[in-house]
């Protein structure tokens, strides 16, 4: 037994060696290992900071130009709105300025045509006037005239057919000349506005005078626009109630007659009565003149010259030669003041 024991000995204490020397190097690797692992380590978080730190000057370069590109989209966005809403202001006013110049040129070929037949009515009315008047009659001259129309006298009444022919298409251009006839009279004695029917615009100044001050001329103005009694197209009514009513020898009147057309009865006989009630003074003057606007709204009638447009202004003429005022024939029935 003894013997066999010496025989082992060497081998288990060769390779206990072993083991103890293996086990020695890999504590010895360890701790070198364990040594330079802070250094590495150390590198490569300099390293990953030296990145982030790029990324994040990167990062921060790129929010800038975002904000400038954002900035820049914004303001171009603006900008194309801008053009877009002057685009369609400009294509407003180019549809605008064709439809005006369509409707300037469609007025110019109605006042062409408006002329054509005025000459046309102007020569019937010349022979109708040299026919009822006399070739030898003249006109009495006055100095005191305004554009043809005398304007001396003290009282001025309003004649104005209400029809509607002439309220749907020449009331803002009788409005503007009703104000013209006022202007011509910085102040009067006492105004009436009667329709050519006869019927007072304010019943209480019934077969009264209205006193001439600023405010009853506004008065009669604002009134005037939206007055609209009925009427036969026709002034007689209206010139023979005036003249019965407000004639007296000791003032001095105007009838200022505003309509478009005649359209029944006989010119003679409203001329003979107006002589006879229109009595002429001691000097032959008549003592209630007659004035009158004729407006074309017959004459521009599509299917032609109307007969009752030429027989007002037939009529009209003879009256105003015959009682010392001036007709005025208008040629269009478009207000000069749009």
């Amino acid at each position: 037994m003894k013997l066999r024991r010496r025989q082992l000995e060497p081998f288990s204490i060769s390779f206990l060696d072993v083991i103890c020397c293996a086990f020695g190097a890999i504590i010895l690797v360890l701790v070198l290992s364990k040594t330079g692992e802070p250094r590495v380590l150390e590198a490569i978080r300099a390293d990953l900071k030296g990145v982030v730190a790029n990324l994040q000057r990167q990062l921060h370069d790129i929010r800038g130009e975002t904000r400038v590109v954002h900035r820049e989209l914004t303001s171009t966005r603006e900008q194309l709105s801008e053009v877009t809403e002057k685009v369609a202001r400009l294509t407003s006013d180019l549809s605008r300025l064709r439809g005006e110049f369509a409707a300037t040129q469609a007025d110019l070929d109605a006042q062409r045509a408006i002329a054509g037949r005025l000459n046309t009515a102007r020569q019937e009315l010349d022979a109708e006037t040299r026919r009822l008047l006399g070739e030898g009659f003249r006109r009495a001259p006055s100095d005191d005239r305004i554009g043809g129309i005398p304007v001396d006298s003290e009282y001025i009444i309003f004649i104005i057919d209400t029809s509607g022919s002439m309220f749907n298409y020449s009331w803002r251009l009788m409005l503007e000349k009703v104000e013209e006839t006022l202007s011509i009279y910085p102040r009067v004695k006492g105004i009436q506005v009667m329709n050519d029917m006869g019927e007072y615009m304010f019943d209480q100044y019934a077969a009264k005078w209205i006193d001439d001050t600023p405010a009853r001329r506004n008065a009669i103005q604002r009134r005037l626009a939206t007055w609209n009694p009925f009427s036969n197209s026709s002034p007689v009514e209206g010139i023979t109630r005036a003249i019965r009513t407000y004639y007296a020898p000791d003032k001095k009147i105007s009838l200022y007659v505003f309509g478009d057309e005649f359209s029944s009865g006989s010119i003679d006989e409203v001329v003979k009565t107006v002589d006879r009630i229109n009595r002429e003074d001691a000097e032959g003057n008549r003592l209630v003149r007659i004035h009158a606007v004729g407006f074309p709204v017959q004459f521009s009638r599509p299917d032609g010259l109307d007969a009752t447009g030429v027989r007002f202004a037939a009529l009209m003429r003879i009256l105003c030669e015959r009682n010392g005022g001036t007709f005025v024939g208008l040629n269009s029935v478009k207000p000069v003041r749009a």
